[in-house]
Formats: C-alpha cells, structure tokens, sequence
C-alpha cells in the first residue's frame, strides 16, 4: 500500500488496522469499524507523513533534539519544562500551506458528506515507524466541538500531545529514538452536542472476565458524564449465546453533559427527576448495541471495549471508537461449552468465596495440619482448613485448593491467585463433607464444588496477560506483588509491571525451612543471607532498573510453627498469644530480635552492593509508635543502610494499624520515603473484623466510610510531606471504584497481584482519562460509594 505513504489525508473507508504505520491505532480501528460496516460517524486522517513532514521542513526536529539533549528523568519539574517547550514550539509554528489546503479541502467534503458546518471530534492517534503496537502518545488528547475555524489548532495540539511528560519518559526509558515516533490525528463527525444516550460496552465482563457476556453502560447526553464520574450510567448485561438481557440496573443520572450552542462548551445540566429513575435507552436499542458489539468482536477475533452513541434527532446509533479489551485476556482455564454444559449439571457438593478463578479437578486429599503437606501430590484438590505460608509447596503441585475458612484476602486468596490456581475459601464444611479420594471438580469462578471429575486433564488457571496490544503509559505506577521469587522472571515479562510494590520474605525463610534462631544457633547465620541474597537478587535483576519493595520478614508467631525449631522459639518462648494477627510481629520484633533482622539487611546490602541492583528498596511492616519506629531505624542505618546518606536507597513503612494513620505526620518527619497502605490488615483493625472468619465476611469491606477516611488523610499528610503513597491490598483489583478513588487522591502506585496487573493499568489509564476530561470541562469530583470529598475529610467537622 505504498501510496498511502507520502499522503496527507487518508478517509477511514480506505483504512484497515494494517496501517497502523500510516495513521495510528485510534485512526486503524475507525477504518477496520468502517469497513466492518460498523455504523461509525464519517472522518479522515491527518496521516503520520504530514506530522513528519511539518517536523522535518520546518526545523522543529533538531530544535526539539536541543531540548532534548539535556534531559534528567530524575527531575520532575525539568521534564515538565522540556515538555511545555517543546509542545509550545510545535503549536507556535504555522502548517504548511499545502497541508493545511487538504485539511480544509477534507472538512469540506465531510461537510457534503455530512451537514454544513459540520463540528468535530479531534483526536491524537499514536504510531511509530519500525515500531507498532506501542502506545507512545501517553494520554490522548482529545477535542470535542471542534469548528473549521479551529481545526488546525486542534491538529497542532494533537501533534504535540507526543511530547507529553509521560511519553517523553516512556520512550527514554525503552530506548525508542523520539524521531521516529509519529502521530496521526483522527478528525470525525460529532454526533449531536446533546445525544439520546453516550457509553460504552464490552464484549467481554470487565470485572469476572466471563466471555459469554456483554456489559453496556448507558446515560444520557455526551459520554464524559460516564468516564468523569458524575454520573451512575445504566448498566445492562446481555447473554451472548441467546442474546437476551439477563440483568438491568438503573444508575444515579442526576446531571448530564451537553454541549452549549452558544459558546461551544461543554456544561453540565440537570436531569429531570422523572427522566433520572428510568433507565435510559429502551431495549431494543440495548439489544441492537448488543448485536453491534458481537459482529465488531467476530471481526476482530478479541474481546473489544467499544464507545458508542446515540443521535437525538435522528435516533441512530453510532460507533464512536473499538479497542482490544485486554483486561481479562485468553484465559489458559477457560473451558470449552461442552464442559461448562457439564459442569452446570453436576451435583454441587460445597458452595464458599470464588476467589481464584479458574477450574481444577483430580482427587480430594484433605490435610488438617501443615505437618503432612508432603503428602499432596501432584494434580491433588487440596482441601484443609486455612493455608499459611508454609503450604506454599502444596499449593503448588494442586489442581485447586478449597478451605472451610478465610475471605478475599485471606492467604489462600492471595496466594493462589499468584499461583494460578483455582480456589474456593469460607466453604464452611468442605473438610467434613469431601472425602479423601473422591473425585470432584473445583470451579475458582463461581465458588462451586462439583460431584466427579467432569475434565480428563488437569486444568489451572495461569496468571497469563493475555494478547497486550497497547499498553497505555499511567502517570500511576502499576506494581506487582510477589512472594514467589521464582515466578519473578515470568511476572516481569507478562505483566509488564512497574516494579514490585511488595516482596514478601515469607516464602524465602520456608524454603530453608529452619527458624532463624536455630540457624544462627548453629552458625548458619551465613545461609540464611545467602538464601534472602540470592531470592532478592532474582527479583530485582527481573525487574531492573525498576524499583523492588522488599518487606521484612512478617511472620506471625504461629506461622514460625511449620519450620524446625518453632516450637522452641516461638511457642515455649511465649510468644504465640491469642491472637497472632496482632501479636509478636512486624516492628516490634525487629527491635526485640534486632540480630535476625540484621541479617535481612546484610541480604539487602549485599544485592544492592555486590550485584549493584540499586533497585532494591526497604519496608518495614506493621508499624505501631513512633518509639519503635525510631529503633528500627537505627538499627537500620547501623547496617549502612541510609536514605538520608545514600538517597537512591528508599526506606518505606507499612501502614496497617489505626495508631500509624494518626501518627502519620510524624513518621513523614522521620525521614520515611514513602508508606504502602496495607488495605486488608488496616480494613481489618478499622472495622474490628477478622479477615480470615468467613462468618463476618460481609461487614468486611474495604470501601467503609472509616476506612476510606483513614486512607484519604493519611494520603493528604504523605504529599504535603513529599512522600510517595502506594496500596497493596486486593482492593483496588476487586473494585474499580476504588482504585478511581485512590487515583483522584494522588496515589503514587498501586500494587496488585499478577493477574491483575494488565487489568489494573487499563483501568487506571481510563481514569487518567476522565480526570484530563474533568479539567476540560471544569470539574472536579473525589467520590466512592456517593461520598464527597467535604465527608471524607473528617478532621475538617473541627475547623
């Protein structure tokens, strides 16, 4: 296709996605819909080779070069500079004549094709030559209302959007020439400034991942209602196979936006009441979306995320934009119809928390004391009554796990989430009910146990990314949690992560098996450096240069049972109390066992020296008083370990227990480089709700007014400190409104599991987006679970 080459303007009926190198993904997509007979609104391409050219002729390239040439990632406030020059350089130099003649001469013929002063949406469609499938524009810019008058500036804006912050780091870091990074821009038809109904749908659930779904949320007027957060939208799931709707919501419309004919902008209006608590598009326009939506996602092949529209006046509904939706991906455990069919007729034999999706099948084995985990084998259901960190290498060789106890966040929950294998928790009385050797069949989606062995093989879910097509570049960095260091390698590679937001020891110390006070008692102080040394430094080199949180040993007392010398040292010693969760741990007995915590940090110090990964960072868990906090500390920079000598190395805390939120200020003066909010523990003491009792798993909920008040202030006091926020907890991958609240407050990072990592990023990227929309249309809203920011604030009742 060499003649799209050299053009300037390129009409979406002459695109495929094969021209990504032409015009961009954006712009690929509205061409394949186009010609897929997908009812998109008409437009063109301002292709990548009139960027270039507008770069080349005019000098702009050795003049952004020379802004270039002295960039430090490291400052913030210069690559903000850099990026305001040279966007500001890009939009002050006037397009060529004959490029900016087919501009117009384009809008002209869409007016033919359309109405007469026809109003556009402009939107910035990233490529790269040699290079496509990267997403290299960071954040779209995107320009609504647009008239001929102001076209050209909204190309030039377009233009420079390639030389936003994030995308000027993004392309450092991989090492991408910025010269051969281009841009088209899409310019389409905007539908009517205040539509019957804007939104999106999926091919695909965006949460449970289940493919024979289609999810559509619906509200009135322009679609930035719904992405900004002002508006609830109706949400309607249609089956796919019978194409019904199964299941209606109607959502809080109380605004909508609409554009004003007058100036041109977007505003908000009010919803009459009568119109708020009906849903907003009848059926038959749900299921004809429905239908849409299948024939794009079989023309594709993919699950797709697709916007849509409708037109007030002439009752027509419009594609506006189609991407692959890569938050679930090819599941590795998705079973074919036929086994499903099977499935769903099977006798249920126990019912618990779906917690790891996926499904496993093979013979019981029931082990009620860690003591005889050697006795799983491989393709076994495990079935006990709770894991800890010592079952580990049973878990590893089960087709499934099922336990009578535990939540969401139990350790049973996390970890075979990062193993990949499907479980069911709370189940109650599964170790009653399943026999030893009876033959079932576990299914980690729905929380069911079946009568027989409905699969012939083995079957795990697998942590898989599924097909990345673009990755989207996040001003919030999208870390991993990790407690194998094996899988390092495997997670660095799928998930793309930013770094390792938590690097638990726990697995670590099972593996040499001996409690550290018998190891040293038989001078193998030695080996258990050597052992944490090289985990670490298989983490660390996986993921390098990115950062790698390592979190100091945080046994509970209990747990120190599984490994030789447990009883001696832990429960002889007197340290097993009634309740471990808030025992002998974490900081405090760092400063009462100070030469075992000494060897994690000669580990440390050894990675960061002698194989120079510079990347690995310190946390210190289940912080209490400042007191202690102050003789970690110490001992911590006895060992050479100093952020205030050496500011390449951080040291971060935990923040789990309720005293460490009102003390907060006062570690920030510590000197701390940045707190992870530990959301299952902190939810637990907040709410005085054991996480792991199933019984009380419904008032166990991260999203608690007192919960989110905690992590709003403690947020607040982080930044005016200039210390960096992440979270860790299963939160914001089990809600996404939680992870948009955490966004609006300005979190550094958010740390997930491995399966959730892919999901987490497009989610954020899309909350990125609306907060951008938000400036544009001049609101600003920090909401979760109908809170305003003024009742989030507590401390503010006083004032």
């Amino acid at each position: 296709m060499s003649d799209k080459s050299k053009k300037y303007i390129l009409w979406f009926n002459e695109l495929t996605k094969e021209d990504i190198p032409y015009v961009g993904g954006k712009c690929a997509n509205l061409g394949e819909l186009t010609r897929a007979g997908a009812p998109t609104p008409k437009g063109f391409a301002v292709t990548a080779y009139a960027y270039k050219k507008f770069i080349t002729e005019t000098g702009l390239v050795n003049k952004i070069k020379s802004v270039l040439k002295n960039i430090d990632l490291s400052d913030f406030n210069k690559l903000n500079k850099i990026s305001r020059d040279i966007r500001n350089l890009i939009e002050s130099t006037p397009i060529f004549p004959e490029i900016k003649q087919e501009i117009f001469d384009a809008y002209s013929k869409l007016e033919n094709l359309t109405r007469k002063n026809v109003r556009l949406s402009v939107r910035s469609s990233a490529t790269a030559e040699d290079l496509p499938g990267a997403s290299f524009a960071g954040q779209q810019d995107t320009f609504l209302n647009i008239d001929r008058d102001h076209l050209i500036e909204a190309v030039l804006k377009c233009w420079s959007s390639l030389y936003t912050p994030r995308a000027i780091s993004y392309r450092h870091e991989k090492g991408f020439d910025h010269e051969k990074v281009l841009i088209s821009v899409a310019v389409q038809e905007m539908v009517a400034p205040d539509p019957e109904a804007q939104g999106v749908m999926f091919t695909i659930h965006p949460v449970t991942g289940d493919h024979t779904k289609i999810l559509i949320e619906a509200s009135y007027g322009l679609g930035e209602a719904v992405v900004s957060g002002s508006v609830t939208p109706d949400t309607f799931i249609v089956d796919k196979n019978t194409m019904k709707i199964i299941e209606k919501q109607i959502g809080k419309k109380a605004t909508k936006d609409v554009i004003d004919v007058k100036t041109g902008k977007v505003v908000t209006v009010p919803v009459p009441k009568e119109e708020q608590e009906k849903l907003c598009i009848p059926d038959e326009y749900v299921l004809e979306l429905a239908r849409i939506a299948k024939k794009i996602e079989e023309h594709y092949g993919i699950p797709m995320d697709i916007e849509w529209a409708i037109d007030r006046e002439t009752r027509k509904i419009y594609i506006l934009q189609a991407r692959p939706e890569t938050i679930h991906g090819v599941q590795t455990a998705k079973k074919p119809a036929a086994a499903a069919s099977q499935i769903s007729d099977s006798k249920i034999l126990v019912k618990g928390l779906p917690v790891s999706p996926g499904v496993g099948a093979g013979p019981v084995n029931i082990i009620l004391d860690s003591s005889e985990i050697n006795k799983i084998q491989k393709g076994d259901i495990l079935v006990t009554k709770m894991t800890t960190p010592s079952w580990v290498p049973a878990m590893k060789k089960s087709a499934a796990i099922v336990t009578d106890e535990g939540g969401y966040t139990c350790h049973a929950a996390i970890v075979s989430r990062e193993l990949g294998v499907p479980c069911v928790v709370g189940a109650g009385n599964a170790t009653a009910v399943l026999k030893s050797n009876q033959l079932v069949t576990v299914d980690g989606s729905k929380g069911f146990v079946y009568e027989g062995l409905v699969q012939k093989t083995e079957e795990k879910s697998t942590p898989t990314t599924g097909t990345v097509f673009e990755q989207p570049i996040t001003a919030t960095k999208i870390y991993v949690n990790l407690s194998i260091p094996e899988k390092a390698e495997q997670v660095a590679r799928e998930t793309l992560a930013d770094g390792v937001g938590l690097l638990r020891a726990e697995h670590m110390m099972l593996s040499i098996g001996k409690h550290p006070k018998l190891l040293i008692e038989e001078g193998g102080a030695e080996l258990m450096i050597d052992k944490f040394a090289e985990s670490i430094r298989i983490v660390a080199q996986a993921f390098h240069p990115k950062p790698v949180i390592y979190r100091a040993l945080d046994f509970k007392p209990d747990e120190f049972l599984a490994l030789e010398g447990g009883e001696k040292y832990e429960r002889e010693a007197g340290h097993i109390g009634p309740n471990p969760m808030i025992g002998y741990r974490g900081q405090f007995r760092y400063t009462k066992e100070p030469e075992i915590f000494k060897l994690e940090l000669a580990a440390i110090k050894r990675v960061r020296e002698k194989y120079n990964l510079k990347n690995v960072h310190l946390m210190i868990p289940f912080v209490r008083t400042i007191g202690e906090f102050r003789k970690v500390k110490e001992i911590i920079y006895s060992e050479g370990l100093n952020p205030e000598q050496d500011p390449d190395f951080w040291l971060w805390i935990m923040l789990e227990v309720p005293s460490a939120v009102f003390i907060i200020d006062k570690l920030c003066a510590e000197g701390i480089n940045g707190i992870s909010i530990g959301s299952n523990d902190l939810t637990m003491l907040i709410l005085g709700v054991d996480r792991n009792d199933a019984s009380v798993q419904e008032i166990y909920d991260e999203r608690d007014i007192a919960v989110l008040r905690a992590i709003n202030y403690v947020t607040k006091v982080c930044k005016k400190y200039g210390v960096t926020v992440s979270i860790c907890g299963q939160a914001p991958s089990v809600y996404p409104e939680y992870a948009e609240f955490l966004v609006r407050l300005g979190v550094t990072s958010i740390s997930v599991n491995p399966d959730a990592v892919i999901s987490t990023r497009l989610h954020v990227a899309q909350i990125e987006k609306k907060l951008a929309l938000e400036k544009v249309t001049g609101k600003s809203k920090l909401k979760i679970g109908g809170l305003e920011e003024d009742e989030l604030d507590f401390w503010r009742i006083l004032s």
